[in-house]
């Protein structure tokens, strides 16, 4: 089953009786937002250090709301009278795991999906990337070498344009041996040494940091959602900031909506709660709803009933997806 995806998790329904809770939680379609939009002041989607272009229509990503502290008879009433799905609370609050804990989980998900979509939109519009340290792991072998914000330039004196390149590097040497790693810092470059530690779960190299790619032209995406969790933002963000640098039109003037994860690739994947947001989509007024071809199976007649829906694997047939609505062509369907 896919992962449940942007939640926005309510707090327990007011006036539940703690003695008749079920452990069961309530998923019903959630706010949609535009990132073409302006929240708080703000773009959804900010970028700066490059030129922009005006966009039209909008692109929506969509939530999954979700209600825990259910009582029998608000299951009961839920299960007779109401669209939205039950279920097991451990689907959405783990075993061993608290709400605060699954909260943060969440959001670091989200902060992931915000970093893959700026990197599939660089791939896309053939623009240079770099590799940024995100996290240094506390008391690992980088810590106290390596800072957050760091571009890794070469290691052991290749260049690098990838985490994936990083990794494979790590992973020629044995713990204990040492890496030479150049970053530029402030400006500045500077090589430094680090010996290696032992991977926790394999005994492999280890370095003990956190990447992500970032435009190398200087450039910064920043996303100004908040208060929302999980990974499936990711197609819907790319398409912004795709929308926003490149001149083509993406949307032609329509209202378009969608979810999906997306990886540095640009290879968009299945997601939770896909028929809420659908509907969330259509009660916003949306003419088109991107799904993930690995949600197809869960998208019937009466789901896409008053609204189009086009399936797509990657960031690029998302674009072709809506290039072919503003001709008037039948778009990939899951059919």
């Amino acid at each position: 089953m896919a992962a449940l995806s942007a939640l926005l998790v309510m707090p327990n329904i007011p006036g539940t009786d703690v003695h008749f809770l079920v452990p069961y939680a309530i998923e019903a379609p959630g706010p949609t937002f535009n990132t073409l939009g302006t929240v708080e002041g703000k773009e959804v989607v900010e970028i700066e250090g490059a030129p922009t272009d005006a966009t039209n229509g909008k692109l929506n990503m969509t939530t999954v709301a979700v209600s825990s502290g259910i009582t029998l008879t608000q299951a009961i009433a839920e299960g007779l009278w109401s669209s939205n799905t039950m279920v097991p609370i451990e689907q959405i609050f783990p075993q061993n795991v608290t709400p605060e804990e699954q909260r943060e989980v969440n959001s670091a998900d989200f902060a992931a999906s915000e970093a893959s979509a700026t990197a599939a939109a660089m791939h896309y519009l053939d623009r240079p990337l770099a590799v940024e340290v995100a996290q240094v792991v506390p008391d690992g072998p980088a810590a106290e070498k390596l800072e957050q914000g760091d571009v890794i330039v070469a290691v052991d004196g290749q260049k690098i344009s990838s985490p994936k390149q990083v990794k494979e590097a790590v992973s020629a040497h044995k713990p204990g041996q040492d890496l030479e790693v150049k970053v530029k810092r402030k400006g500045k470059e500077t090589a430094l040494k680090i010996t290696l530690g032992t991977h926790p779960k394999d005994d492999a190299a280890f370095l003990g940091i956190l990447m992500a790619q970032v435009p190398a032209d200087g450039m910064k995406v920043t996303y100004n959602l908040k208060d929302i969790g999980g990974p499936s933002a990711g197609l819907i963000f790319s398409l912004a900031v795709v929308d926003k640098l490149d001149p083509a039109d993406i949307t032609g003037g329509a209202f378009v909506a969608g979810t999906g994860t997306i990886d540095e690739d640009g290879k968009v994947g299945p997601i939770g709660g896909i028929r809420h947001k659908i509907e969330a989509s259509k009660n916003a007024g949306a003419e088109v709803f991107l799904a993930p071809k690995g949600n197809c199976a869960d998208i019937d007649a009466k789901t896409s009933e008053g609204i189009e829906v086009a399936a797509v694997g990657s960031l690029e047939e998302a674009v072709d997806a809506l290039s072919a609505h503003q001709r008037g062509e039948a778009m990939p369907t899951c059919g």
